[in-house]
C-alpha cells in the first residue's frame, strides 16, 4: 500500500513511540478481554499512542488540540420524544457548549493543513437539574476499527512504519485484514468552508427508549441546513491560519447560526456493534431538534474553559443507552483518563 494522502504521510511522521503497552514478560492475552485488568492496560496504552502520535502540550487534547467553544441552544422537535424521554429531546430549549475543533493534537496547526480533518464537534447538553450529557463526533462517517484491541492493533502498525529502520509489513498486514481502516486512511477529506459547513458524524450507534419503553437503535449525525460546502485542498493551504475560527465569529457577530440534530434509525440487518461501517443513507432518519449558535465564548476564557470541559460519547441520561458497539465505553474510559492528565501540572 502507498500512504499518499498528505495528512496520513504526516500522522506517521509523528513517530508513534508510545510506551510498550505491557511491561517485558507479561503475557496480557492471558486475560480474558473484559477482565479490568486487560481493559485498564488496553485504554491506557490507547491513550499513549494517541499522546505519542503528536508529542504532549500541557492543557490541550491528545488529539483535536485546536478548538473553539460556542455557546448556544438545542431545541427538540416533537419528534424526538417520540424516539427517546431523555430530558433534553423533550422540547423545551436547552442551553449547550458546542467545541469546533481540527483532528490534529499540536495545537499549532493551521485550519488549512490536511492534518486537520477530519474535523471534530462536541455537545454538551446543559439540564435543569444539573444534570449534562454529551455527543462527540467528526466528519468523516465512520471509525477506523471496530474495538479497541483493534485499534491498538493500528496504531502499532503504524509505529512500525515509522520506525529505525522501517517496517510497512505490519501495517499492510493489518490494512489486509481490516478494509475500513484502509478506506479511513485513503478517503479523501476536504476542508469546509465553515466549522458549520460541514456533517459530523457520532459513529457509534446507542440505543433509545421512549416512555413507552420502546427501543430504537440509532446513529447521530449533526449537518448543515442547506448542504455541505467544502473546498480543494490547493484552496485550503492558501488559506489563513486560523480561517475557520474567523469565519464563525464573524458569521456569529451578524446573529445566530443553527444546525440540525439527526437520529439515523438501524434497520434489521445494519451492524449494531461495528462503528467503521456506516449505515446506508437511505435508512429512516429522524430530525431530532436544531442547534442555535449564539456566540463564542469569550477569547480571555476560551483555554481555561476547553480544559475544564470533558466530552465524552459515553455520558448518557435516561432514555438513551449503550449498544453493543464496544468503542463507545472505550471512548468514555480514555476520555476519563486524557482529562486526568490535560489536568496535570
Amino acid at each position: 500500500m502507498r500512504l499518499s494522502r498528505p495528512w496520513i504521510v504526516a500522522l506517521l511522521a509523528g513517530a508513534l513511540s508510545a510506551s510498550p503497552a505491557y511491561a517485558a514478560g507479561e503475557q496480557p492475552l492471558t486475560f480474558t478481554r473484559t477482565d479490568p485488568v486487560f481493559q485498564d492496560k488496553l485504554y491506557d496504552a490507547l491513550l499513549d499512542a494517541l499522546y505519542a502520535t503528536f508529542g504532549k502540550h500541557p492543557g490541550f487534547r491528545a488529539t483535536h488540540a485546536k478548538g473553539l467553544l460556542v455557546n448556544g441552544t438545542f431545541t427538540a422537535s416533537p419528534a424526538a420524544a417520540s424516539l427517546s424521554r431523555a430530558a433534553h429531546l423533550q422540547g423545551k430549549p436547552v442551553p449547550v457548549v458546542l467545541r469546533f475543533s481540527n483532528f490534529s493534537g499540536v495545537p499549532a496547526t493551521v485550519d488549512g493543513d490536511p492534518l486537520a480533518s477530519p474535523r471534530g464537534l462536541a455537545v454538551r447538553f446543559k439540564l435543569p437539574n444539573g444534570e449534562f450529557t454529551d455527543i462527540v463526533g467528526h466528519s468523516f462517517d465512520g471509525f477506523p476499527v471496530a474495538t479497541p484491541l483493534e485499534f491498538l492493533g493500528f496504531l502499532k502498525g503504524i509505529a512500525a512504519t515509522v520506525a529505525t529502520p522501517p517496517d510497512p509489513q505490519p501495517l499492510q498486514a493489518f490494512l489486509a485484514e481490516h478494509p475500513r481502516a484502509r478506506h479511513f486512511l485513503e478517503t479523501p477529506k476536504p476542508a469546509p468552508v465553515s466549522y458549520t459547513s460541514i456533517e459530523y458524524f457520532g459513529v457509534n450507534s446507542l440505543v433509545f427508549s421512549n416512555r413507552e419503553s420502546q427501543e430504537q437503535i440509532v446513529r447521530y449525525r449533526i449537518e448543515p441546513l442547506t448542504g455541505q460546502s467544502l473546498i480543494s485542498d490547493q484552496q485550503a493551504a492558501r488559506m489563513p491560519a486560523d480561517y475557520l475560527q474567523d469565519e464563525l465569529a464573524a458569521r456569529l457577530a451578524k446573529g445566530p447560526a443553527q444546525m440540525r440534530l439527526i437520529a439515523q434509525l438501524a434497520a434489521p440487518g445494519d451492524v449494531i456493534e461495528d462503528g467503521s461501517i456506516p449505515w446506508p443513507r437511505n435508512r429512516r432518519e429522524v430530525e431530532l431538534g436544531l442547534f442555535t449558535l449564539d456566540s463564542l465564548v469569550p477569547a480571555e476564557d476560551q483555554q481555561a474553559a476547553q480544559q475544564r470541559l470533558d466530552f465524552s460519547p459515553g455520558r448518557l441520561l435516561d432514555g438513551i443507552a449503550l449498544s453493543r458497539d464496544p468503542m463507545t465505553l472505550a471512548r468514555d474510559r480514555i476520555y476519563q483518563r486524557a482529562v486526568l492528565r490535560r489536568r496535570q501540572p
